[in-house]
């Protein structure tokens, strides 16, 4: 859809784009497990050009940074659902179920558009 090009096409060009209004052009209702979706809920308030570590994540749902690394593996939309916003406590840590290759090349790209390293 339009709303959603056009979304994309400022997040691409290094504007910030607010996950919240992300979700308004693009209304989602994600399906995961309730701790899947608690944990979807909080990448979305990770604000553009921050990110936050496994750890700091997993201590504000009581949980186990496993756990959240877990649950971004699962995340079906990484850029409406920020998950490459989520760092290991040393480095960039995982993308989309990989540690190498060109999914964490992927993550890096994004933190680097987004000023975030």
């Amino acid at each position: 859809p339009a709303p959603l090009q056009a979304l994309l096409q400022s997040y691409f060009s290094g504007m910030a784009v607010a996950t919240e209004d992300a979700l308004r052009v693009v209304p989602i209702r994600l399906h995961g497990t309730p701790f899947q979706e608690r944990v979807w809920a909080a990448l979305t308030e990770i604000p553009y050009g921050q990110t936050r570590s496994y750890g700091q994540l997993a201590r504000a749902l009581g949980s186990a940074p496993r756990a959240v690394g877990q649950a971004c593996k699962a995340n079906p939309i990484a850029i409406l659902v920020p998950c490459h916003r989520v760092l290991a406590a040393a480095g960039l840590g995982g993308y989309a179920g990989a540690r190498d290759g060109p999914a964490l090349a992927r993550k890096e790209a994004l933190l680097h558009l987004e000023g975030a390293i």
